[in-house]
């Protein structure tokens, strides 16, 4: 009799472009008992950006690239209502699912409300959460991420939360120890957001340099404009 070929669980990763959801790739990378479809990625179609981190759609590109894996992106309006959000989602997981996608991988830390709002959106179209990272303790992983290879660039700050001079530093030991005590480590409550430009699921370093500095929907924003390209 044959033997039956065991496949592995298909996922998709859902793709911040930023530190954390670069971790929780890295781990279920290294863990090997997945294939993985996509990265997800929702763009602003208006600025043509990550949501949220303001990351020019081209530097998003140019990591998928670099970690040999597609990228599906969630075209969102601006502003964007949280009932076309939802659709939007909704329609892609479907889509997914449909291809044999099981379980989508969320680098989320310790936020419970927005945890139980993933698995109930999830369990809408028959698929299940994985969270690599979760309750992890934070001081702990920012320096791990670090110490693993990960190079990030702080993209956006919310100057409520944080100081703006922030925006434009590289995440490192530097960073870390000049947070106010006040701030998570990873910016689990939204106190920042990062880029990654280099690490271990990385063949090729993204270069980027920093741009102009901007304010928009009380965020401070530093551009990271593509290295040798204009505009």
């Amino acid at each position: 009799m044959a033997q039956r070929t065991h496949q592995k669980p298909k996922v998709i990763v859902s793709w911040s472009s930023g530190k954390d959801s670069a971790m929780a790739l890295h781990k279920i990378l290294e863990s090997n008992e997945f294939e993985i479809l996509a990265i997800l990625t929702t763009v602003s179609d208006k600025f043509r950006r990550v949501s949220m981190h303001g990351v020019r759609e081209a530097l998003l590109d140019q990591q998928a690239d670099s970690i040999g894996i597609s990228v599906e992106k969630v075209r969102i309006p601006y502003p964007c209502p949280n009932e076309t959000y939802e659709q939007k989602m909704a329609e892609l997981l479907s889509k997914y699912k449909s291809k044999g996608v099981s379980h989508v991988v969320f680098g989320d830390l310790f936020l419970e409300g927005i945890r139980r709002y993933r698995e109930d959106k999830l369990a809408q179209v028959g698929i299940s959460p994985i969270f690599p990272l979760w309750k992890e303790n934070t001081k702990e992983l920012a320096r791990a991420i670090i110490r693993v290879g990960f190079k990030a660039v702080v993209t956006c700050v919310d100057p409520r939360q944080l100081d703006p001079r922030f925006a434009g530093r590289y995440f490192d030991e530097m960073f870390l120890n000049e947070l106010p005590d006040n701030v998570d480590p990873c910016g689990e409550n939204g106190e920042f957001h990062t880029f990654v430009f280099d690490g271990p699921i990385f063949r090729n370093r993204v270069e980027v340099s920093l741009g102009d500095r901007v304010v928009r929907d009380g965020f401070n924003f530093v551009d990271l404009v593509p290295r040798n390209r204009v505009g």
